[in-house]
Parts: C-alpha cells; sequence; structure tokens
C-alpha cells in the first residue's frame, strides 16, 4: 500500500502524457515544468525516474506524427535574415539552372525570350522588386510602413553580408521604386541609420561607369556568392558585338571565342558553392506563392496615392536624385502557366496544414488562417467555410487559386489564358466574344499577342475561345517552335539592327503597340522587331558561321 502511495506522484503524469501527448507536446510551458520535473528526479537519482521519462513517453505516443511545434508562417514573425537566406536559396537555386547552352542563346540572341532558364531568373528578381513594394503598401499607417520599410532593409544587409547582388538589386530596385520614395510621411519616420544604409547599398548597385562599384567589391568576394546576371548578360552581348568573327584571311577568331567562354565559364563556375545555410521548405513554399503574384504598375501607383495621397502644398526641401538602378529584364512579360501556379498552391496548402492543422482533422483556425494570408499584399477575395472559426484544406486551396488566378492576371478560368493587352488598332476590328465593333479613338479593345483574340474589355473575361500558343517546349531549356504549314512564325534577327517586316503579317500586325521589348537584360531594356519566315520552308536550324558552328559543336561534347 506504502509503495502504491508513493509511486501515485509518477504513475499520474505518466498516465496523463500517455493518454494526451497532444497537450504536451503543443503547449511548450507545460512541457518545460515536465522537464524540470524530469530533471530534479535526476538529481535526487530515483529508482523510478523512467516512470516520468519526458523523452521515453513522447517516443511510445501512439500518434508519433503529431508535430512538438509549429513553424510561422506568419512575414512579422520571420527574421530578416531568415528571409534573405530564403530568398537566396530561391535565387541560387535559379542561377544554377542557368546552363551554358542558356548563355550561348543569349549570345546568339541578345534576348532571354524563348529561354526558360533565364526567364525565370527575370521573372524571381522582378517579383522580389514587385513584393517589397507591396508588402510595403499593405501596411495603414505610415509607422507601419516605415516599420517594414526598415525590416526590408534589414533583409538587405544580410544579402550583402550573403554575397547575393542579384537579389540585393531586386530588393534596392524595390525600395528605391518611385511608388515608395514618393511617401514622405513614411520617409520622415525613417531613422538615420535605415536612411545611410540605403544610401551605401545604392551606390554599390548604381550603374555609374558601367557598375564600377559592384565589379570591385564582386571581384574581391570568394566562396558563396550571386552575380547581377544581368550585367554580366550584357558584358556577354557587348563582348560578341565588339569582337569580330572572323580575322584576316577569313580565319576564325579564336580569340573571341576564348574570352566568351572564359566569361561564361567564370558564371558556371559559382554554381559549385554551397550555400552557408539551410532552408525550411514550408517558408520556401510561402515565398514562392507570395513572388508569384504580379500587379502592373498603374496597381501599384494607385495603391501608393490611396496610402499617401498627392499634396501639391508639400514639397520636399531639396530635388532628390533618382537612384541609378535598371531594371531586370523589364521587358519580359510574367507569365505563369496554369500547372505551376496549382503546384506552388498545393505546396502553401500542405506546409500550412503540416504546421498548423494540430490535430489532423483537415481543418486550422480561421484566426491562423487571417495571418497567413496577411503574409500576401492585399486579400484576393472572399472566403466562406463550413465550421464555424475554422477553415478545411479544400477551402484553402480554393482560395489561393482565385486569388492567384486575378493577381497573377491569368483571368478566372485557368485554363484558357490569354496574353492580353490594351491594344489601338489602325483597322476596323470586331470582338470575338460578342461580335461587337470596337470603338473609340484609342485603346478600342484588348488583343492577345500569343494567338491574336480581340475583344471589348467588358468582354475580356468572358472570352471562351482557347489560346493557341506560338510555342511549346521541348526537351532541355529552350522551347521549340510548333511546326505547323498554316502560320507563320518569329525568327531573331541577328544584328544590332532590325529589319521591318516584308509582305506578311502576324496576328500582332493589327496593334500599334505590337513591337515587342524583348532585348533586355537586368541593366539595359531593348526593343527587336521580329521577322517571319514561312513554315512551309522551315529547315533545321544550321549555323550561320562558322564561329558559330565551333559553339555549337563545343557545347555538344
Amino acid at each position: 500500500m506504502l509503495c502504491g502511495i508513493k509511486l501515485f506522484p509518477f504513475s499520474f503524469p505518466r498516465h496523463w502524457i500517455t493518454q494526451f501527448p497532444l497537450v504536451f507536446e503543443t503547449d511548450p510551458l507545460l512541457e518545460e515544468v515536465m522537464g524540470d520535473l524530469w530533471a530534479l528526479v535526476q538529481v535526487e537519482k530515483d529508482e523510478h525516474r523512467q516512470l516520468i521519462d519526458i523523452p521515453y513517453l513522447i517516443s511510445q505516443a501512439p500518434s508519433p506524427q503529431v508535430k512538438k511545434r509549429k513553424v510561422s508562417l506568419l512575414f512579422d514573425h520571420m527574421e530578416a535574415d531568415e528571409m534573405a537566406e530564403h530568398l537566396s536559396y530561391l535565387e541560387f537555386k535559379n542561377f544554377c539552372s542557368v546552363s551554358f547552352l542558356d548563355y550561348h542563346s543569349y549570345v546568339v540572341h541578345g534576348s532571354v525570350r524563348n529561354n526558360p532558364a533565364l526567364e525565370r531568373s527575370v521573372l524571381l528578381c522582378n517579383g522580389v522588386s514587385q513584393w517589397v513594394q507591396l508588402m510595403i503598401l499593405n501596411r495603414h499607417t505610415p509607422q507601419q510602413r516605415a516599420e517594414v520599410f526598415t525590416k526590408f532593409i534589414h533583409v538587405a544587409q544580410k544579402l550583402r553580408s550573403l554575397q547575393n547582388f542579384n537579389t540585393l538589386m531586386a530588393v534596392i530596385g524595390g525600395l528605391c521604386h518611385s511608388s515608395i520614395s514618393r511617401l514622405k510621411d513614411t520617409a520622415s519616420l525613417l531613422s538615420s541609420d535605415v536612411t545611410k544604409t540605403l544610401s551605401e547599398l545604392t551606390e554599390l548597385l548604381s550603374s555609374y561607369s558601367n557598375y564600377t562599384n559592384y565589379r570591385r567589391v564582386y571581384s574581391e568576394c570568394s566562396g558563396f556568392k550571386v552575380p547581377i546576371l544581368g550585367v554580366h548578360l550584357k558584358d556577354l552581348v557587348s563582348l560578341n558585338e565588339a569582337l569580330p568573327d572572323y580575322l584576316e584571311d577569313d580565319k576564325i577568331n579564336l580569340g573571341k571565342l576564348q574570352h566568351l567562354y572564359s566569361n561564361i565559364s567564370d558564371l558556371l563556375a559559382v554554381h559549385k558553392s554551397k550555400p552557408p545555410f539551410e532552408a525550411n521548405k514550408d517558408l520556401l513554399h510561402l515565398l514562392t506563392l507570395s513572388l508569384d503574384l504580379y500587379y502592373t504598375e498603374d496597381q501599384i501607383y494607385e495603391l501608393s496615392y490611396a496610402k499617401e495621397p498627392k499634396n501639391p502644398k508639400i514639397q520636399p526641401v531639396a530635388p532628390m536624385k533618382p537612384p541609378v538602378i535598371a531594371e531586370w529584364g523589364s521587358g519580359v512579360a510574367p507569365r505563369l502557366d496554369p500547372a505551376t501556379i496549382s503546384k506552388h498552391v498545393k505546396q502553401m496548402v500542405d506546409s500550412i496544414m503540416k504546421n498548423y492543422d494540430l490535430n489532423m482533422d483537415g481543418y486550422i483556425s480561421l484566426e491562423d488562417f487571417e495571418k497567413i494570408a496577411a503574409n500576401f499584399p492585399f486579400s484576393f477575395c472572399t472566403h466562406d467555410s463550413d465550421r464555424e472559426g475554422e477553415i478545411s484544406r479544400e477551402e484553402i486551396t480554393s482560395y489561393f487559386m482565385r486569388g492567384m488566378s486575378v493577381c497573377a492576371k491569368l483571368g478566372f478560368n485557368l485554363h484558357n489564358l490569354h496574353n492580353f493587352h490594351e491594344t489601338t488598332y489602325k483597322r476596323p476590328t470586331f470582338c470575338d466574344t460578342c461580335g461587337g465593333f470596337l470603338w473609340g479613338v484609342i485603346k478600342q479593345g484588348y488583343h492577345c499577342k500569343d494567338c491574336g483574340v480581340n475583344c471589348h474589355k467588358h468582354c475580356k473575361d468572358l472570352v471562351t475561345m482557347e489560346c493557341m500558343k506560338r510555342f511549346q517546349v521541348s526537351g532541355g531549356s529552350c522551347p521549340s517552335p510548333i511546326i505547323s504549314p498554316q502560320e507563320d512564325t518569329f525568327v531573331f534577327p541577328h544584328g544590332n539592327g532590325s529589319e521591318p517586316l516584308k509582305g506578311r503579317s502576324t496576328p500582332d500586325s493589327d496593334a500599334e503597340g505590337a513591337i515587342l521589348s524583348d532585348r533586355s537584360t537586368q541593366t539595359e531594356p531593348g526593343v527587336w522587331t521580329p521577322e517571319t519566315v514561312n513554315r512551309k520552308e522551315h529547315h533545321p536550324y544550321k549555323p550561320h558561321s562558322p564561329l558559330e558552328k565551333v559553339w555549337i559543336e563545343k557545347t555538344q561534347l
């Protein structure tokens, strides 16, 4: 009897933990108290100490899949260093996907179009820059916006220490964007240290004297580093255009080939470095989906003026010189296919349920969901729930899918994607949806640059015709054109200039603004004019010069 009484203080906690392990695993304070009790028993060297051995009991729990604690997926809880590391992980992963052939394609064509690896880098960098702007504009008061601005300055400092210059360019570009720099009330609340750091980083990334400051710092870096890809792509194009393909007596300029190969090899050598940090998969899913969002420049400025309306009475004390930081691939339009968006949404929802569905019933609290949704710049749409105070996996998935279809400018039907642009037509044109005439002097309607569909503004979301894109992705990084005898395809010009179209038309030929800005880098956007070739006369690609033939043979070894 006395033995039973003596064992009761230990048997009770054991029974409690065995029957209700979830209570201990989700309550850090209670787990800490039991840990203190276990430490006390160990000190006393009691023979019954295994009865309350916390590690032993948890290992015997009937549900080993239950998590001890959840990883916070909230923007406000994420440390600046942690954010910089995960952004660097995404950036480095994209950078390592760029192959020798991708660089060679850019040297030949001077464009990232139809080069998926380089396009992904463009979209990621532009996505980070826009996300920075939107997260600041998401806050309601100048003080809150100043706090987010300061947090991104700390992110930029960590990116600098990680030697990730490409993402650093994106973050500083977002902080220096005119939609943010015009916020005088917000700027007045920034500390002197923040403004000083911003000035120093802006000077580092300035394009003055061909990025001399950045080049000097980057040349001194060793180990893990991510270069400003646009700067080095511009170098490759400049080198290719500056040196002739041939020397005297039609001899191949091997010196040019060696210089190009050396520069590309330096970029590829960075792939061998190892990031000095570990990344959390769930946080990566959160950032990936956040960076998929897309808003137009007009929408961002509209949000900026909504936060701090223009006041003509308030004038800056001194004229401010805008930072000389160029955009990365400004001519590349964000295009995410439905499969990619669905994949990113699924990964994000899986991470949410993994960390917040503690009782594993397929639901999380509505309070947690609203906090997670606040990671995204603005609420997508209203959401309904079949449980009071809770929301299911299916409802979360539906919420993000509907939101991404709107914010990514993909329309509500993710299976009929059109690349619509507001267009001025040179000739009478009719709506392909309602059949009505597109009235107006300028910008009469919307034109799909992929398939040529035209429609009214109010018919844009009602288009049921499937978008028949001109290109499909084949094996490797570069897409190949779909061979069709009834259509023409674009080929890239090989010179600095471009020749006008002769005798042929394309689906874009009716649109005044149909010239695509495609010859662009992170440092200097340009314009190219497409030529057309008859697909009936299509032949396999042949090198245009012996030098290019050597390049192709070298890359195929």
